[in-house]
């Protein structure tokens, strides 16, 4: 924004409208067609719940016949029914809340862009902290943005495309509805990409698929779990890390609050939090030296 206006010259609303639109394109859209597609499928999940419930029950006897290990038993199965029934017309609401949220979040995003160097001097004049400790705030704000906003998607997303391939390979049948399950539930912390790929390697195993199941396991642990792990330490040199329990309980609060961009708020928020503790301390331990000094 401080480049176009300031150094090109351009008319602040049409530089705000720009980055907007930008935004639409390259975040927005991509994100709305995975959360249609798997809108259509939740939908037909609720209409079709019966029959769902009909096929893990198969499944989970030719596990039994296989194995002897009885997973789902018959009040397992009667109580995912009813969460089936109860959680997903939730989700489908969700959806509607989650664009009513983008709606806001655009309008505030326009007078915060056109209004950009105003807020700054704002925030630096009011914030009752010393210049030292508001200018390391503006500089520790940034890099949590980029390791949250970007890197966690970023994982996520490479993650879900290293899956797709696997998914090709072993012939998962509609792979791109699953690579776009798989970039969400990669983002989902200490479970990940695996809440994808062990139920669907089972299932492939139950229905009679047998290398494909197994295929579809290994290349998961061996390959998608080893991926993560790689892109991460890569991702954490550029652009920061975030620590693990910050993801878990910042996923936690955070779906609750604002559903699924709550996914990336919420450890955004956890870490922000944390550093204005470490801020918080450094001014008020600070102060008390000084008293101490002069006392």
């Amino acid at each position: 924004m401080f480049r176009l206006v300031e150094k090109r010259h351009w008319k602040k609303s049409v530089a705000a409208a720009l980055l907007m639109f930008l935004s639409f394109i390259i975040v927005l859209l991509p994100f709305g067609m995975l959360i249609n597609m798997l809108t259509d499928k939740i939908g037909y999940a609720v209409s079709h719940s019966q029959e769902m419930i009909a096929g893990i029950e198969k499944l989970n006897l030719r596990i039994k016949g296989s194995t002897n290990i009885d997973v789902l038993s018959q009040v397992k199965l009667e109580r995912l029914q009813g969460y089936l029934t109860s959680v997903l017309p939730t989700l489908l609401g969700a959806t509607f809340n989650t664009l009513t949220a983008i709606a806001i979040l655009y309008f505030i995003l326009y007078f915060m862009l056109v209004n950009a160097r105003e807020m700054e001097a704002w925030l630096y004049e009011y914030i009752p902290l010393k210049d030292e400790n508001v200018l390391r705030l503006g500089t520790e704000f940034h890099k949590l943005v980029i390791a949250n906003a970007v890197g966690i998607p970023a994982i996520a997303l490479i993650q879900g495309i290293v899956s797709l391939i696997g998914y090709f390979i072993f012939q998962v049948p509609q792979p791109v509805f699953w690579f776009a399950v798989t970039c969400f539930t990669a983002m989902l912390p200490v479970v990940g990409a695996a809440a994808v790929y062990v139920p669907m390697g089972l299932y492939l195993l139950g229905t009679g698929m047998t290398w494909q199941g197994i295929g579809v396991l290994i290349y998961g642990f061996a390959v998608v779990g080893t991926s993560d792990n790689i892109f991460r330490f890569m991702l954490a040199k550029r652009i920061g890390d975030v620590h693990p329990l910050i993801t878990v309980f910042g996923v936690l609060i955070g779906v609750n609050l604002f559903g699924f961009i709550g996914l990336i708020f919420g450890p955004l928020l956890i870490s922000m939090f944390i550093l204005l503790l470490e801020i918080y301390s450094n001014e008020f331990f600070t102060k008390k030296r000084e008293v101490r000094i002069k006392q």
